[in-house]
């Protein structure tokens, strides 16, 4: 039975998302004293789980955890009775009618409010090849940080090129015998600084321009088998870890028939507002089809569509007046 929080209190706005973006426009609406709330399963967003964060402007490094952290205590030094933080929650439907959004969260709580932040990030993607499902904890991880220390000693493999692949690795060679990354192209699209680093190791290696095609072992991961994209040789890799580091999907599926969304499911905004396609919604952060996806990119058009929906929600107060 659905529960309707207050239906007399209608908020200027409800954010979707505790991630960096999510945090930012709470803190920019506490500031503008927008009666605010914040939906979230967890603060940090998908960050929380790096063992180092080495982009964050203004600190040199800091881990996914102590991230998280920092932006909860900043929020919360803000909020007052302003931004109420909804955590352990999530949204299962948007409704728009006569102007107002009706939310309803997985609790069955409704809330209304005048304006929407969509704020929800992404998930990392699934390695969809024969044995990933069948071995996945027995093998196939998608958290270094969680189950690296579980592979010390061992053979490992990381798949993927990016900065996401070579963080894994970075963290992997703290304990593994060897790290070998695959990569389905001939050029990493790692930041090269990064890349020549973790090269110079004598325990890193990589196998670039192949296709991963199984995961093969018996109770647990025994190799990874790889096809070359140029010759079609095909090769097993003996790792007893497999590590996915392969890019994300947006979490975007609970407004995929009310916000227009690209081909990757990403929602379309004006880069100029973060407005998107539906009058009284923004969004920002890894949910949209920014062409750059970081935290401190999803946190600056947070500020942005915070403040762009702060003049919206004024100027249609002014007109009523």
């Amino acid at each position: 039975m659905q529960t309707i929080i207050n239906t007399n209190d209608i908020k200027d706005l409800i954010i979707i998302g505790g991630g960096p973006a999510g945090v930012a426009s709470g803190i920019y609406a506490a500031r503008k004293k927008l009666s605010t709330v914040l939906v979230t399963d967890e603060i940090g967003g998908q960050s929380v789980v790096s063992e180092g964060i080495e982009n964050w402007i203004g600190t040199i490094k800091i881990s996914g955890t102590e991230l998280a952290a920092s932006l909860e205590k900043h929020l919360n030094a803000y909020k007052g009775d302003t931004v109420d933080v909804c955590k352990g929650e999530c949204v299962t439907k948007m409704e728009h009618n006569d102007n107002i959004f009706q939310i309803t969260l997985k609790s069955d709580r409704i809330l209304r409010t005048r304006s929407v932040l969509v704020a929800t990030g992404a998930s990392r993607r699934k390695l969809n090849v024969v044995g990933a499902a069948q071995f996945e904890n027995k093998g196939v991880t998608y958290c270094a940080s969680c189950d690296g220390p579980l592979f010390s000693g061992q053979d490992v493999a990381v798949i993927g090129g990016g900065n996401a692949g070579f963080e894994t690795a970075a963290q992997l060679l703290a304990y593994a015998k060897s790290v070998t990354l695959v990569h389905r192209r001939k050029e990493f699209r790692a930041d090269p600084v990064t890349v020549a680093q973790l090269l110079k190791h004598p325990n890193m290696h990589t196998v670039t321009n192949v296709e991963t095609i199984e995961v093969r072992g018996d109770k647990f991961v025994t190799g990874l088998i790889v096809k070359d994209r140029d010759t079609d040789h095909v090769t097993e890799i003996s790792v007893t870890g497999i590590f996915v580091e392969i890019g994300v999907t947006p979490n975007t599926n609970f407004i995929k028939d009310i916000l227009s969304q690209n081909e990757t499911h990403h929602i379309q905004v004006d880069p100029r507002t973060q407005r998107a396609s539906v009058e009284g919604v923004w969004a920002a952060g890894d949910c949209t089809d920014e062409l750059y996806h970081q935290n401190s990119i999803a946190v600056g058009d947070a500020v942005k569509a915070t403040e762009d929906l702060y003049h919206w929600i004024a100027t249609r107060a002014k007109s009523k007046v």
